[in-house]
């Protein structure tokens, strides 16, 4: 059968390569994107785990930001009271 210079006989299928049976082929191919499939996935879920913890530490570092921002304030008004007592 062919449809205007496309031969059905002569084309590929999904994935076959020239030269290699096409079930043992199409087996292969499909175990390999399965694991490809599953390490996109496990590597995923390994960004995920770690944007958790970039954001768990960037709260514990805006937390000891502001903490800083209000001892330095404290420094500086003792530092202003004990000047204006000498």
């Amino acid at each position: 059968m062919s449809f205007a210079g496309f031969n059905v006989e002569d084309a590929l299928g999904w994935g076959a390569v020239p030269g290699r049976a096409e079930g043992t082929d199409l087996v292969t191919q499909a175990i390999k994107k399965e694991k490809l499939i599953k390490e996109i996935q496990a590597s995923q879920e390994g960004l995920r785990a770690m944007l958790a913890k970039v954001q768990a530490v960037q709260k514990d570092v805006d937390k000891l930001s502001s903490g800083n921002e209000v001892l330095q304030m404290y420094i500086d008004n003792l530092t202003q009271q004990m000047a204006k007592r000498r």
